[in-house]
């Protein structure tokens, strides 16, 4: 039998209900309990117990009475921990030793700095208290009638078996958990599929389940996950089963990433999103605390010079709690028996790890400096990041949401550098960056394509600071039209899905949404507005940026030296018209000329006239092809205007 151990708090009571419910019953001993939240005990202690997990325990709390003895636990100060309120009554001294003397100097309140780095439970009741008391609170009562609401719970698989019992323990039920039954379960010849056998264990369960009891399941996604319409002979029977008990009080977990029908969402009353983490937590103590003052130890945070446990926030806003501390610490093994590094190090390695643990994002390695010429876009481009990063002095942090961009929708001729933009942008915030092409999003399938929207958006939280680049825009973010067909309607509601996404906006989560298209005049006109898309033209480069896109080039193609700075104006005159991607194309082969063939080709006039020439006539041949009636874009490249090529293969250019 459980020892019964009857307790007066020396804390605020609430604060020590909170210390309580939110310890590992399995892991968290009396004696950690104590010295978190200090208390008097009704009957003298074993020091025995004091080594006992909590779940080996029945504890309850009761309030003082005068002339009742109390006694202190082996090892307990009185007066340490957080002072009780003024409003609180004082219990009588304990009995085995005197009250501390009225002059006294008081022992010191606990330092600032949290003792130790929290485990992979703890993490998750720290980060997660508030929803935990929000769920604990739906399952304890519905209106004052004692029957408690069923909660649908979608966060990430890591983090449920570290949820589901702070849940339920803060609820006052008794938890009866579906488990994976074994292989030999349910009798008979055939062997059963584990869904079949979680199947039966579930009937089970549930015509089991009493007064006081909350059944849980982990993983309801994957017992009956599938698209709607289209339901599985398991996922049927499963929906049946839970409208047979519709009184049952049910607390279930689903993967935000797998689909679970709506018919089964409905026997829900609550359905709740847990993901991400805040930027304040409720520590073990119920203190309110910085999340960098949490998870990061002193001794880490001596590892980077100028840490700030605020600013740690916006790395890692879209993490789980768990995922923050595996990032944590694969960023301070980073560095282990090095020098103090400048913090940037550590955001920098926080995204290394989002990098390595995701295959979809990736770190840019492109900056503003490597896209020659558009310096107004670039300066429209840098104010945007500088009021991401806090770069201006605003009123306040309000003012700073409000003027913070959700996106920008860069749209020009091919080939201009509107995905290099993108890059850069990413790579200036210090963010990851996923490049999704438009027609990737787009499925057959009914549902599919918003789902795919849903969680593209959801990883890039995750990956905050991100930066979500949607190349071909155009595909999926349509003009919606009143057409009844099929393709209409699933266009529309790949719009709206996105709309959804792009006004759900968390303004703490650093996150930048970029579509590139050619055609603007195809997107929808809701996505156009300036408080969801910014747009942003990035049309045919002028002479000086065609100046400037060479110079990057030929130094990346490393055949700068080889070119006179009178060859490089000439090759900015004669490459009107042309866009960015066939500027470069001319110093990709002359490099290849002077690497890759045999003799090898110098990179001089001579030759960038003929890449110039061969690029005119390209041009001029696919417009023939396509049956073109406007041959503007042939009859500026076929001109003589500029002194560098023609139409001969071997053009001459004048120096």
């Amino acid at each position: 039998m459980k020892p019964n151990l009857r307790l007066v708090p020396l804390v605020d009571v609430e604060a020590f209900k909170a210390a309580l419910m939110l310890a590992d019953g399995a892991s968290v001993t009396l004696g950690a309990l104590l010295a978190q939240a200090p208390a008097l005990a009704m009957e003298e202690v074993s020091p025995e117990w004091l080594d006992l997990p909590l779940n080996q325990l029945r504890i309850s709390l009761v309030p003082a009475h005068p002339g009742v003895p109390l006694y202190r636990p082996p090892g307990l100060v009185v007066g340490a921990g957080p002072s009780r309120p003024e409003h609180a009554s004082e219990p009588p001294p304990a009995t085995d030793a005197p009250a501390p003397a009225a002059d006294a100097e008081p022992p010191p309140p606990p330092s600032a700095p949290r003792p130790g780095k929290p485990t992979d439970a703890e993490s998750v009741r720290i980060a997660y208290a508030r929803e935990i008391e929000e769920l604990a609170s739906f399952l304890r009562t519905a209106s004052g009638s004692g029957s408690g609401l069923s909660a649908l719970v979608y966060c990430d698989k890591l983090i449920v078996q570290h949820l589901w019992a702070p849940i339920v323990r803060k609820a006052g039920r008794e938890a009866r958990l579906l488990e994976v039954p074994d292989e030999g379960r349910g009798g008979g010849l055939i062997p059963q599929s584990l869904q079949q056998r979680q199947l039966g264990q579930l009937k089970q369960e549930m015509a089991a389940l009493k007064d006081g009891q909350v059944l849980v399941i982990p993983h309801l996604d994957l017992l009956a996950g599938s698209a709607e319409g289209n339901l599985s002979n398991e996922a049927r029977e499963l929906t049946e089963l839970l409208y047979t008990y519709p009184d049952a009080l049910i607390l279930a977990f689903a993967d935000r990433s797998l689909t679970v029908p709506e018919v089964l969402g409905a026997r829900f009353a609550v359905r709740r999103l847990i993901t991400g983490v805040s930027r304040t937590v409720i520590d073990l103590d119920g203190t309110e605390r910085l999340l960098g003052e949490v998870f990061v130890t002193p001794d880490e945070a001596a590892h980077f010079e100028g840490f700030d446990p605020a600013g740690l926030y916006k790395n890692v806003a879209g993490m789980n709690p768990i995922q923050v501390l595996h990032a944590l610490s694969y960023a301070v093994r980073e560095f282990a028996g090095q020098d103090p590094v400048p913090v940037e190090r550590l955001y920098r390695a926080i995204r290394a790890f989002k990098v390595q643990s995701s295959a979809s994002f990736e770190v840019p390695d492109v900056g503003f400096d490597d896209i020659g010429g558009y310096p107004e876009v670039k300066a429209q481009l840098v104010k945007a990041i500088n009021l991401m990063a806090g770069g201006y002095r605003l009123p306040d942090e309000r003012m700073r949401r409000e003027l913070i961009p959700r996106g920008f929708i860069f749209y020009g001729p091919p080939g201009t550098g509107k995905t290099l933009f993108a890059k850069a942008i990413a790579n200036k915030l210090d963010a990851t960056v996923q490049v999704v092409s438009g027609p990737e999003v787009t499925d057959m399938y009914v549902g599919e394509s918003e789902r795919k929207v849903r969680e593209l958006f959801a990883e890039a939280r995750r990956n905050a600071p991100s930066v979500l680049v949607f190349d071909e825009f155009d595909a999926i973010a349509g003009k919606r039209s009143n057409r009844d067909d099929g393709g209409s309607r699933a266009g529309n509601a790949v719009v709206a899905q996105m709309l959804t996404e792009m006004d759900g906006f968390r303004p703490d989560v650093p996150m930048l949404v970029i579509g590139t298209t050619n055609r603007i005049e195809l997107i929808d006109e809701a996505l156009l507005r300036p408080s969801r898309f910014q747009a942003v033209s990035i049309g045919l480069p002028d002479r000086e940026a065609r100046r400037a896109i060479a110079e990057v080039h030929a130094k990346w193609f490393g055949v700068r030296e080889q070119i006179p700075d009178g060859l490089m104006e000439l090759v900015a005159e004669a490459t009107d018209r042309f866009n960015g991607d066939e500027i470069r194309s001319l110093f990709r082969d002359g490099c290849v000329g002077l690497h890759c063939e045999d003799p090898p080709r110098a990179v001089d006039a001579q030759r960038l006239g003929e890449l110039v020439g061969s690029l005119r006539k390209n041009a001029e041949r696919r417009l023939v092809a396509v049956g073109s009636q406007d041959r503007g874009r042939g009859a500026r490249r076929g001109g003589a205007a500029s002194g560098l090529g023609g139409e001969s293969d071997e053009p001459a250019i004048p120096l």
